[in-house]
């Protein structure tokens, strides 16, 4: 297989970490690392494959002076909107994971396993968006419902872990409680968080939008209409939790008019869906939670039910690493597949 050269964009933040253990876990063609960060972490190491790799600092000459192939933007989207552009015109591909570009319509949003057909669409402009995190994980457990029954309508709480915020997220809830244990929490400093987060939970992730829903929780909406090709109504609510890694979700889908569900149905069709595990037995206290997803490249599916008033409607839990799945094991994944689709032109 042709090896490539590959950029990755806010090299030494969480995500851009966890794009390196991604790519060396899942065979990466790589021919050579370009770690990439800003002035502050120029000159700093990475290790990939038991090799060493400096940082060089981003600027808008090192996609062409290294001969960039693929180039993964994992550092804010400011950074994506003032960089990708020089990526693109260096010959490489870019796959973005901020928000910048996902509601462009002229630039494909992929989940490989939901909607790879769109990946094609990246020469009109050089660049693939990734997902948000939460609706990377909900859309690949509605894909096969939608396709089993048809979807009307979502309705989904979210409880996000502290990493979703970064670094700095995990540190505070970590910090946090350590002065909770030395009798000083209230001495605590908020910075990541608006509010105290150990020891609670905050109904409130990113800026309010003006119909009283969050600029996350639009996310939810108009991303998964997008990937879905499917006017789907969908109504969130993000929670931030006191846990530091991995994103739980409480689905409700209503069907389409008249479906009566099956659950054994909806069972098959979820444990058979590509990258996602059905861990469903309440009797025995078997079900997704973020101590069983971290790590992982599954998003898990589990307290299935069937709603006890209205035939056309389910419940489920669904969990799944948003450091992996909702941000760098996707990223991957749509590297391969566009690797994958050039090789059939």
């Amino acid at each position: 297989m042709r090896k490539f050269n590959v950029a990755v964009v806010g090299a030494t933040g969480a995500v851009g970490e966890e794009l390196f253990r991604v790519m060396e876990a899942y065979d990466f063609p790589v021919n050579n690392i370009i770690p990439l960060a800003s002035a502050n972490s120029a000159g700093s190491k990475i290790e990939y494959r038991n090799k060493e790799y400096t940082v060089l600092e981003l600027t808008e000459e090192v996609f062409e002076a290294n001969d960039v192939e693929i180039a993964f933007f994992s550092a804010g989207g400011s950074i994506s909107e003032k960089f990708a552009k020089f990526a693109v015109e260096a010959g490489a591909v870019v796959i973005d994971n901020t928000s910048h570009f996902r509601m462009d319509p002229t630039i494909p949003l992929v989940v490989p396993e939901v909607n790879p057909e769109d990946i094609k669409l990246w020469r009109e402009t050089g660049i693939i968006a990734n997902p948000n995190c939460s609706t990377i994980q909900m859309v690949l457990s509605l894909k096969p419902l939608d396709d089993l029954y048809g979807i009307k309508r979502v309705d989904v709480s979210t409880y996000q872990a502290v990493s979703g915020a970064g670094k700095a997220g995990m540190e505070e809830l970590v910090k946090q409680m350590q002065a909770f244990f030395a009798f000083n929490l209230d001495e605590s400093e908020k910075q990541a968080f608006a509010h105290q987060i150990a020891l609670n939970v905050i109904p409130q992730i990113d800026v309010a939008q003006e119909n009283g829903f969050t600029k996350e929780e639009m996310k939810m909406v108009n991303e998964t209409q997008k990937i879905l090709h499917k006017n789907i109504q969908v109504a969130a609510t993000c929670v931030r939790v006191p846990v530091l890694r991995s994103h739980s979700e409480s689905i409700t889908v209503t069907f389409e008019d008249g479906v009566d569900v099956d659950l054994s149905a909806v069972r098959n069709s979820l444990s058979s869906f590509e990258n996602v595990e059905v861990l469903d037995d309440l009797a025995n206290n078997l079900y997704p939670m973020p101590i069983i997803s971290t790590d992982t490249d599954t998003t898990y599916v589990g307290r299935i039910r069937k709603d006890v008033y209205a035939p056309n409607v389910i419940h489920y839990f669904n969990v799944a690493d948003q450091v992996r799945v909702g941000a760098a094991t996707n990223s991957v994944r749509i590297a391969l597949k566009w690797i994958e689709l050039e090789n059939e032109f």
